[in-house]
């Protein structure tokens, strides 16, 4: 059974920044590809950034040169460094895992960007 469980999301004024950790435990093949969507009430869920296990990502026109996604595959660990925060940013973070044909989702963590 795959778990992951995100974590570090919360309160930060704009321009501020947050990091978000997942870490995914159970079964993990060694070629997955990892990533962070976000969710803003009324809107679909939209997909903010990925990551493969050779480390080729993809962002959003959104966020990119803000936002960085990395992982530590000996920790089972992805990150989403979020800079330069705005309120559009505002949403609930989820982690997604995609392997072998299955995808896998965390619980989700809320990122709020307000003064």
């Amino acid at each position: 059974q795959v778990q992951l469980v995100e974590s570090g999301g919360g309160l930060v004024q704009p321009g501020g920044s947050l990091r978000l950790s997942c870490v995914v435990s159970g079964s993990i093949f060694s070629i997955n590809v990892m990533a962070w969507y976000r969710q803003s009430p009324g809107k679909e869920r939209e997909l903010v950034t990925s990551i493969t296990t050779g480390d080729s990502t993809y962002y959003a026109e959104s966020v990119k040169g803000r936002f960085t996604i990395s992982r530590a595959n000996a920790k089972n660990t992805v990150y989403l460094q979020m800079n330069s925060l705005k309120p559009e940013d505002t949403a609930v973070y989820y982690c997604k895992l995609v392997q072998s044909g299955s995808s896998y989702w965390g619980q989700g963590t809320q990122v709020t960007v307000s003064s």
